[in-house]
Formats: structure tokens, C-alpha cells, sequence
């Protein structure tokens, strides 16, 4: 095959008469005459920008740049309908759609003055997918659609340059084989290496045409081996395989899994553009792209991207060649960049956002292949937006939209430094993947136990991990000094998750195959012994445990782009965003990220703390009602100062607490560690009986008793439906008119300092309206007593949680008690369900989650249909006896987008989540408001 001919431009040709092509076209070509009513092919400027649903992201865009008089290849495209239809009938073309795309191709072939399989005068198109929704590499892409031996003969003599020409058709023959036959690439690849190996060369760019003509052979013979077919010489047979596999890749793996990850739904369809090919591998005047119109990473007003001179568009994005910045392509051809710039400047204030735009130069020209939406980082999305509004080209509502409450995240947790999170995976360091509960990075040395993890934070200045194999609320000292906490069980809402959100941890949980070996001071995971002191670095946004040390980024807080549009989404939303705090550290923190109020604040979690948890075990083992008069009495002075604190850290904004709630087990030692222990003490005795060192464990022994025999008397079969929250209270009327003495106490001294107080009393785990009755009255009683013996008149609200289902069903009557509600939704879901969370996110649910038994995860995001059915039966019934009933939801839930905007539909007046979350669910609310409207 001579490749001796002049080197002339691939362009379109009219004058030359056409010679009968060989090995081309099919004899029993059908004529190009639709058949069916649908339309199923659309040329490029039949189409429109904002037809998207039928003819994908990428041919609605080609169509409008075509409308936008930028320089597009022409082309055709088959609609997402046409491949729901393939999908439906299995695999096989709807009536009509071949004729369709026929005569479309009829229609460029005469626009172009070329023919497809003409080998003297030869058109190439490209075959590509692209959905409604960007899902870039997801699904098949071939290029140079009908090149044969004999196309290939003819293009080396049209052009002069049989390197280009097998270039091209080497990549045809390649792609057929792994995406039309579905046959693997390595194979292929390794037949390029060996070429490249001969020759001493890095890439295939520098191969020369022998090289290539005889790859392209080869690369045949491979096809024939492994598929016992041969690669196609008919082009139309070409065409409508390349269409069909296009087709078939909208349900390939990787499609469907990336679907599932974005939440794209399954049903959308794949539409195919059929485009002219444009070459940029025609020579250094020739080269290909893929640019930004600004900067994606951080949202600065500059365009950048990858070039590539003497490359086609795969070489770019496929990693197969070092690529030059963008600047490259300013230095080496400054007009043709200039024109470059101004198209993607004309692009992006058409559609009004960043664009991530394709290109090809083909010896001078430029070319316009695509444009969409460019991906973005969480801090370039935010900073664009708002700099799109300072240039008028959106409004503020727009920005807000677009900016998604989950990428505010970015803003308020520390991240892995990319390039170094990648090289740990690389050198194998990813050590395992478990339920990414809080976000954030973090490493730090292993401490495996509470108090190791404090002595080491505070007394050695170590940064820490804490890793157990799950947290107790007796842990909370060595979480809150360590830096993350990892636990190999445990789910979304498990005490390690709820603790590490509270506070902003990074938390990892659910890790089933790390084992933890207190007793070896050590912990195995992928086949590696992990010491206590040894480096670990876990990733709470995606899961991912690494050993050895990480490098961090901490994101600025102050940012002045997300302050402002977080002031814009304020003046949009109407539900009100609370904090869950239990600490004035915390009320502190969630009010300057936007909280305005505390919707709820877990007293209990002020027992655990060291001073005070003697004295709340002391008060639970009273064998006197004097006994535990004296334990209540020194906790006293201890819950009022956290209520001041609460209190002067919310001057003017409502502070919710919730009185005790968990069983009174949880404030004692583990039944099982303290039976073991016994057990122990009881054989070292009779060792050492008679012996002098036997006196101490005598009395230690029966310490152990003591609060053993107390354990077991609380035991329960199932403790969290057991003698807790209000029943609790009943049951000692003592310990929560403690509580409410302490906050009116501390309630009526704020009010003289002239701090404005609002404190919202909120009984839990209510299931009658004669138990809110009958503790209302207890509590409010002494509510009043306290404001009597201070002189001082306080506004307050007892309320309760809605956490149990006959709650939601006689709310009603609770209301008539019952000045506010809040939902309880990690309650509400367990009892709806009947299942425990830990539990369930641990054991079945993952594999219901896997087998779509459950389409999400209900302790992540509210079940609507069935929990939150029962918080709108609530809402309706409780506000039918008591119209302003105040009304909100408190549960892990309240910090999820989906559940947010179902909170606004419901007409609820606030969430409340974990401080951490508020500038999330600030935005949420307003995206609900305005999605709504």
C-alpha cells in the first residue's frame, strides 16, 4: 500500500468522480426511508439545547453549538427513546430506527461530499454515547467508523501520510475488538508495547507507519483468534454494531455502578451522536484538547486544561500520554488559542455556567466537539456560583441551587491531600473500607482504650486514633482527645457515629474485617498487625482506613464565598435550623455556623464526664431515698453550670433539653466485664488464701459484687424498650426533678444577668398522654417553685419527643399537654421497623441495601412512606387540638438533605442536627423552599 502521495487536507471534496468502492458497501443496501412514526434520529440542527431527555447532555449541546454558529463537526443523533426501546425488546432495533439512521447518514454524506466506505473519497464518523446526565467514561465511544483495507489504501493516497492513516485505523480495529466484541485490552496492548519496546519508544505517537500497518494486522488477527470472527470491512455493518454496543454500555457495569453512586436513575437511556470525524493526529498543526472555561479546583476565573499536539481526543483523557497545560497550545499557536478562548467565554455566558469543553485542531482548523457542565470541587462550585451572580449571567436563587448541600462539607472538616491519599493506595496502604459515619481526615497513633487516648493527647501532646472494636457513652473522654475514632462494629447512628458527629470527628464504623485484641495491645486488618502506637489515617467522608500518616488540607472556615451564599439560602429558607449540643463549646461553635437555636441537648451526656459519673453511680446504687437525695444534691451544682453555660452562649434563642433518656445500666460498668472480673478475683483468693496480699482483694471483690449484684438488678432483655426516658422518670421522680430544678435555677440567674432565656423542657419516649400528664405536672410544678424562690419569671415550654408510633397516632391527645414536638426519628425508626439499628446496619441491612430490598438506608435518610407517614398523621392531629403547636425533628435525620425538604413539605418549623451539619441543612432548607415553590 503506497503511502508516497501528496499530503493534502481531508476535506470536503465535490468534483472528483466516485470509483466503485471495494469490500464497502453491501449490495442489499437498504433504501433510507423511515418506516415507523417515531422519529428516533434527529440531525445536529434539528435539535435544541433543552432537549436533553431525548437526545442526551452531549447531542443536545453539539445541536445547540451547531444553532450557536460555532464550528461542529456535523453529525446525527439517535435518541435515548431509540435506546430504551433497543434495551426493552432485547437488543434489537425499534421499527424503523435503521431506516432513520440511514437516511441520516444519506443526508452528511451530502453535506460532506463524502461517503462512508467510498475508498477514494471516504467519510469516518465517530460513534458516541452521552445521557441526560454527564457520565463521563462510563459508557462506549469508537472512533474512525468506516475505515477498511481498502478505505485505508485510499486514505494514504488522499493525504500523503500513511502514518496518520493507520493510526487511525489501528485505533478503529482496537476499539471494535473491546468495546463492539467485548474482548479484553490487554491483548491489544500488549502487541503496542512490544512495537514500542523494538523501537526504544515511550508512547505510540513516535511509531512509525510500517509499525502502525502492521499493528493494524495484527490487532485483525487478534480479533479473529479470540472471537472467531473477523473484524468487519462492510462499514454499515460497522456502524450498526458501534450503535448496538453503545446501546448495550448504558447497562454495563461500570455504568450501573456509577449510576448507582450518583444517584442517576436507571431508566434515562443512552442517546448515540454520529459525528464527522475531525483529526487531530494530522501532524504538530494538528492536536486535541479538553479544557475548563475556569478553574475547576478552585473556581478561579481562568480557563485551563490538558492539550495535546498530533493526538486524538482518547489520548487526552485516557493517561496514555503525558499531556502540556493549555498554555502549551497559547505558546505554540496563540490565534488559534485566542479563538479557543473566545468560543468557551461565548459558551459559558450562553449557558450561563462553567463548561468543560472538548476540542480538535485538524492541520490549522478548529474544531468544537463538546460541551457540558463542568465537575467541580465543593470550594470552586461555591466560589463560582457566587461569582456567576456578581457578572449577572445568574440570579441568586440559581446559585444557591446550585451549589448541593453535601459539598458545604468540604468547608468544615479537614480532607486527605489527593496526590498523597492516591500514593497510599498505591503502595497498598489502603488497608480497608468501612461506613464513612462523620466526615473528615485524620491520623494519629492507635490508642485502644479511653483513657490511653487522653493520657496521650493531653499529657503527650500525640495526635490519636482511637480504635475499639465499638464506643460506650463511658468512652466519650478518650473521643473527644482523639483525633478519629475507628471501630470495627457499629453503624450509621451507633454511639461511636452520633459521638464523632456531635463533635466533629472523623469516624470510620462497621470495619467487620478489623480485628481488635485488647489483650496484645494490637489489631489485624488485610493481613497486617497494626501496634498501639503505631500511625493510622482514617477518612471519614469516604470510609477508607490507611496505615502510616497522611498529609491534610484544612479548608478555610472563613471563606468569603460560602459566608455569602449561606447569607443568600438564609433569606430563601423558611424552616429554622437548630444545633443538637450537649455543651456550651458546642452551642458556641453551632451558633457561629449558623444555628438559631438548641433543638435538642442530651443531659445524660453531661453524667459521663469523670467528675461526675462516681456521683450518678453513687445516686443509681442508693440503697436510702436519703442516699440518693445526697448524690442528687452534689449533681445539682453540676447540671445547673451546664445550663448557665448553655444559656449565656444562646442569649435570645430557645435551648431544647431533653431530661434523662437511657436506662440506668449504661451509667454502670459492662455485666459481663464485671462477672469476668469477679470470676477472677474469686480464683486469686482462693490461690492466695491465708496470705497477707488476699485482704485487699477481699474488699475489691466485694466492691465488684456490690455493683454487680446493682447491674443485674437492672438488667433488662431488651433495655431500649425497657425502663427508660419517661418511665424512668416515674419511676424516680427524684433525679428528673433534679433536673428541672437545675435549669430554672440557672434559667432565673441568667434572666438578672439580662440574658434572654427560652429553655424548652422536653420529655422523651412518651407512649401515653397519662405519662406526659402526670410528669408534666410533677415538673412545671417544681418549675414553678424554683421561679417563685427567685423572684424571677421565666418563658418556658414542656413539650416531647415523638419517637414511638402510638405517639404519632394519639398525638392529639398530646398535644393537649404537649406545647411543642420533636420527632425522635432514630427511635421513631427503630420502632417502626422493629429493628435495631446497630444491629441492622452491622448485620442485614447491608444486605438488603445490596438486594434492593430497601432502596436506602432509613437510619440515614426518613423513611418517608412509613415513618414519615407517622410524623404527618402527628403534625395534622397535633395540630388540629393545638394550632401553634411548635413543631421539629431532632434525630440524626435532621441533618440529611432528602429528609430536610420532606421536613419543609410537612410544614414543620425547624430541624436541628449536629452542629457540623447546620451550614448543610441551612442550604437544604433553602433548596427546599425554592424546589417547592
Amino acid at each position: 500500500m503506497s503511502s508516497r502521495a501528496r499530503k493534502t487536507p481531508l476535506r470536503k471534496t465535490r468534483t472528483r468522480a466516485r470509483a466503485e468502492p471495494r469490500l464497502a458497501r453491501s449490495p442489499t443496501r437498504p433504501r433510507a426511508r423511515p418506516t415507523a412514526r417515531e422519529k428516533w434520529v434527529y440531525l445536529f440542527d434539528e435539535g435544541r439545547g433543552d432537549m436533553k431527555d431525548l437526545l442526551g447532555g452531549k447531542g443536545a449541546n453539539l445541536a445547540e453549538m451547531t444553532l450557536l454558529g460555532l464550528p461542529v463537526p456535523p453529525g446525527f443523533i439517535v435518541t435515548t427513546q431509540a435506546c430504551n426501546a433497543f434495551l426493552a425488546a432485547g437488543n434489537r432495533f425499534p421499527e424503523g430506527l435503521w431506516e432513520q439512521e440511514l437516511a441520516a447518514l444519506r443526508k452528511l454524506e451530502k453535506r460532506m461530499g463524502r461517503s462512508l466506505g467510498d475508498p477514494e473519497n471516504a467519510l469516518l464518523v465517530s460513534c458516541r454515547s452521552g445521557a441526560k446526565l454527564s457520565m463521563p467514561g462510563m459508557m462506549d465511544t469508537l472512533l474512525n467508523l468506516g475505515l477498511n483495507d481498502a478505505v485505508a489504501e485510499g486514505l494514504v493516497a488522499e493525504t500523503g501520510d500513511a502514518r496518520f492513516a493507520y493510526d487511525a485505523y489501528r485505533r478503529l480495529v482496537q476499539m471494535f475488538g473491546t468495546v463492539v466484541l467485548g474482548l479484553p485490552g490487554e491483548p491489544f496492548e500488549r502487541v503496542l508495547e512490544e512495537y514500542r519496546r523494538q523501537r526504544g519508544l515511550e508512547n505510540d505517537a513516535a511509531l512509525p507507519a510500517e509499525d502502525l500497518e502492521a499493528i493494524t494486522r495484527a490487532f485483525q488477527h487478534l480479533i479473529r483468534e479470540k472471537s472467531g470472527r473477523d473484524f468487519p470491512q462492510e462499514p454499515l455493518e460497522q456502524l450498526r454494531l458501534a450503535t448496538e454496543a453503545v446501546f448495550r454500555s448504558w447497562n454495563g457495569k461500570r455504568a450501573r455502578d456509577y449510576r448507582d453512586a450518583a444517584g442517576i436513575p436507571h431508566d434515562l437511556g443512552t442517546a448515540v451522536n454520529i459525528v464527522t470525524m475531525v483529526f487531530g493526529n494530522r501532524g504538530e498543526d494538528s492536536g486535541t484538547g479538553v479544557v475548563t472555561t475556569r478553574n475547576v479546583s478552585t473556581g478561579e476565573r481562568e480557563m485551563e486544561g490538558d492539550y495535546l499536539s498530533n493526538a486524538q481526543g482518547e489520548d487526552v483523557v485516557s493517561g496514555t500520554r503525558p499531556t502540556l497545560r493549555i498554555s502549551a497550545l497559547k505558546e505554540r499557536h496563540p490565534k488559534l488559542y485566542a479563538q479557543l478562548a473566545r468560543y468557551c467565554q461565548k459558551l459559558e455566558r450562553h449557558f450561563r455556567d462553567v463548561q468543560d469543553v472538548e476540542f480538535t485542531i485538524e492541520q490549522g482548523k478548529l474544531w468544537m466537539l463538546q460541551t457540558r457542565d463542568a465537575k467541580r470541587t465543593a470550594q470552586a462550585a461555591v466560589r463560582i456560583a457566587v461569582e456567576l451572580v456578581r457578572e449577572k449571567l445568574i440570579n441568586r436563587k440559581q446559585a444557591v441551587l446550585r451549589v448541593k448541600p453535601e459539598q458545604i462539607d468540604f468547608f468544615l472538616h479537614p480532607q486527605f491531600a489527593p496526590a498523597d491519599k492516591q500514593a497510599a493506595r498505591d503502595r497498598g496502604d489502603l488497608l480497608a473500607t468501612g461506613l464513612n459515619v462523620s466526615p473528615g481526615a485524620a491520623s494519629g497513633v492507635v490508642a485502644l482504650d479511653a483513657d490511653t487516648a487522653e493520657r496521650w493527647s493531653k499529657e503527650e501532646k500525640k495526635a490519636v486514633i482511637m480504635v475499639r472494636p465499638e464506643t460506650r457513652p463511658d468512652d466519650v473522654h478518650g473521643m473527644l482527645a482523639a483525633q478519629g475514632i475507628l471501630t470495627s462494629r457499629g453503624g450509621r447512628t451507633s454511639h461511636a457515629a452520633l459521638v464523632a458527629r456531635q463533635f466533629g470527628k472523623p469516624a470510620v464504623v462497621g470495619v467487620s474485617e478489623l480485628e481488635v485484641d485488647g489483650e496484645k495491645r494490637q489489631l489485624t486488618v488485610a493481613g497486617r498487625v497494626i501496634r498501639e502506637g503505631d500511625t493510622l489515617s482514617i477518612d471519614g467522608t469516604t470510609g477508607e482506613v490507611f496505615a502510616g500518616p497522611l498529609e491534610t488540607v484544612i479548608p478555610d472556615l472563613k471563606d468569603e464565598y460560602i459566608l455569602e451564599l449561606l447569607r443568600w439560602a438564609d433569606g430563601f429558607r423558611t424552616l429554622g435550623v437548630y444545633a443538637n449540643a450537649d455543651y456550651p463549646h458546642d452551642a458556641e461553635r453551632a451558633r457561629q455556623l449558623g444555628s438559631e437555636g438548641i433543638g435538642l441537648c442530651r443531659t445524660e451526656h453531661m453524667f459521663f464526664e469523670k467528675d461526675r459519673l462516681p456521683h450518678v453511680q453513687r445516686m443509681i446504687l442508693a440503697r436510702t431515698e436519703e442516699e440518693r437525695d445526697e448524690a442528687l444534691a452534689t449533681l445539682l451544682p453540676f447540671q445547673r453550670e451546664d445550663f448557665l453555660g448553655l444559656f449565656r452562649v444562646m442569649d435570645g434563642q430557645p435551648v431544647t433539653i431533653r431530661l434523662i433518656d437511657p436506662p440506668l445500666h449504661e451509667f454502670l460498668p459492662n455485666h459481663d466485664v464485671l462477672l469476668h472480673d469477679v470470676t477472677e478475683l474469686e480464683t486469686r483468693l482462693e490461690l492466695l488464701e491465708g496470705r497477707r496480699e488476699a485482704k485487699g482483694l477481699e474488699e475489691k471483690l466485694a466492691q465488684k459484687r456490690s455493683l454487680l449484684e446493682a447491674v443485674e438488678s437492672m438488667r433488662e432483655a431488651n433495655p431500649m424498650l425497657g425502663l427508660r426516658g419517661v418511665r424512668l422518670g416515674i419511676h424516680l421522680p427524684a433525679l428528673v426533678r433534679m433536673q428541672v430544678r437545675a435549669i430554672f435555677e440557672a434559667a432565673c440567674r441568667c434572666t438578672r444577668e439580662g440574658v434572654h432565656v427560652f429553655p424548652k423542657v422536653m420529655i422523651p419516649l412518651i407512649a401515653h398522654s397519662n405519662e406526659l400528664r402526670v410528669e408534666k405536672e410533677l415538673l412545671e410544678a417544681e418549675a414553678r417553685a424554683v421561679m417563685e424562690e427567685q423572684g424571677v419569671e421565666v418563658e418556658y415550654q414542656f413539650g416531647t419527643m415523638i419517637e414511638i408510633p402510638r405517639a404519632a397516632i394519639i398525638a392529639d391527645q398530646l398535644a393537649r399537654e404537649a406545647e411543642f414536638f420533636s420527632f425522635g426519628t432514630n427511635d421513631l425508626t427503630q420502632t417502626t421497623y422493629g429493628i435495631s439499628r446497630d444491629d441492622a446496619e452491622t448485620g442485614f441491612l447491608s444486605e438488603y441495601l445490596q438486594k434492593r430490598i430497601l432502596p436506602e438506608n432509613p437510619f440515614a435518610t426518613l423513611d418517608q412512606r412509613g415513618v414519615g407517614a407517622l410524623m404527618e398523621l402527628a403534625v395534622r392531629l397535633g395540630r388540629q387540638t393545638r394550632p401553634k403547636l411548635d413543631l421539629g425533628i431532632c434525630g440524626e435525620h435532621g441533618g440529611d438533605p432528602k429528609t430536610i425538604a420532606f421536613c419543609h413539605r410537612l410544614g414543620l418549623d425547624y430541624v436541628s442536627c449536629s452542629p457540623y451539619r447546620v451550614p448543610i441543612a441551612r442550604l437544604a432548607a433553602a433548596h427546599a423552599a425554592l424546589t417547592s415553590s
